[in-house]
């Protein structure tokens, strides 16, 4: 007969079991909370500074530790955040997506347009990348994109309409929309000649890698500096990432608060085309792309052999990996210029021409393989 005593027991017995079931099949808020602190910016798992590095970046956010979506972002005060921490949390880097199939060129008409002259050029990108998604944005296009893109983060807004330049524009677009969508930016005036999906050796895994760039220029002669900005020049006429890598979101925040700042000091109007490569372009990536090297967030410092500078890539004729960046010999983006090592547009190493076009540039100053009479 079923006492009060033994159905309070009963009742009891029923209560604890069923409280270990439940407690044992839920997160425990307690584990997260103590879990070591990441870095504000990034995670906090580094890898080694060699070429044989190991993937660098798990999800920065997006994905719980238990492997479950975790669902819309939480509420976060970002006007505390500098504005690194705000491109970082707008969008969060994971090395394991796919690099998306995007492929983006800008240009003042679209193909569609009777005045586009580089149709040849543009068409080998499509047929070289079936599938794609291919966009030649104009420079309307461009501001609107951006407006929806970034309207989280005004100051970059504010940084791209202040730009005197045309070329400037340019330059800053291909970070912004390759820091906030990914896949691939090229020139208008360049040719692919392989698919991007040689681009990355074999033998690496490409959920390791979130960055694909090349060597424009190596040159090993006493006046160098007479003909280029920096020792190891890495283009940026070519560049293949996944979204949010902290490289793009490196150079987006540097142009913007110098933007901002001159704008300040009444200064940016004043800037003149000479300015440009240092200002935005190669010289500016080069020097973002090295510091991210030697970042002691990303990489192991300590058991590195030493700082990574131009002398890890000059004379460099196959692939190398540093961390999650694929670095391409001279060859894959500046085949056929008959200088500083680089072979010809039928060598393996061969993936994308560029026909140097310089159309921001004064007649007298472009490429200088043009003839004159």
């Amino acid at each position: 007969m079923l006492t009060f005593r033994r159905a309070l027991v009963a009742a009891a017995f029923f209560l604890t079991v069923l409280f270990l079931i439940t407690r044992s099949h839920s997160p425990n808020p307690v584990a997260e909370t103590n879990l070591p602190k990441k870095d504000p910016v990034a995670d906090s798992t580094k890898h080694a500074s060699t070429t044989a590095g190991a993937p660098a970046h798990k999800a920065e956010s997006g994905v719980s530790r238990h492997g479950r979506p975790s669902g819309q972002k939480p509420m976060v005060d970002t006007s505390k955040m500098t504005l690194y921490e705000k491109l970082a949390y707008q969008y969060p880097y994971d090395v394991e997506t796919k690099f998306p199939a995007y492929i983006w060129q800008t240009w003042k008409w679209t193909p569609a347009n009777a005045e586009f002259q580089f149709r040849e050029q543009e068409a080998t990108w499509t047929e070289q990348h079936p599938g794609f998604i291919h966009e030649v944005i104009t420079d309307q296009v461009a501001v609107n994109l951006l407006r929806l893109l970034y309207a989280s983060v005004p100051e970059v807004l504010m940084a791209y309409e202040a730009l005197p330049l045309p070329v400037l524009k340019a330059d800053f677009f291909r970070y912004l929309i390759l820091l906030a969508r990914g896949g691939i930016y090229s020139d208008i005036d360049t040719f692919a000649i392989r698919s991007a999906l040689e681009w990355i050796p074999e033998s690496v895994p490409r959920e390791s890698i979130g960055l694909v760039i090349g060597i424009e220029a190596d040159p090993d002669r006493p006046d160098w500096k007479d003909w280029y900005s920096r020792r190891i020049q890495f283009c940026q006429w070519t560049i293949q990432s996944k979204p949010g890598h902290p490289v793009l979101r490196s150079v987006v925040a540097k142009i913007t608060e110098e933007t901002l700042k001159l704008k300040k000091d009444g200064r940016l109007k004043s800037m003149k085309d000479k300015n440009v490569i240092e200002f935005s372009g190669p010289a500016v990536w080069t020097d973002t792309i090295f510091e991210y090297f030697n970042d002691d967030r990303y990489f192991d410092m300590e058991s590195s052999k030493g700082l990574i500078d131009w002398r890890n890539f000059t004379g460099m004729d196959m692939p190398k990996r540093v961390g999650d960046v694929v670095v391409l010999p001279i060859t894959s983006f500046s085949p056929g210029v008959q200088q500083m090592g680089a072979k010809d547009y039928d060598d393996p190493m061969a993936f994308v021409k560029h026909d140097f076009e310089g159309t921001w540039k004064p007649e007298s100053e472009r490429h200088i393989g043009e003839t004159t009479n």
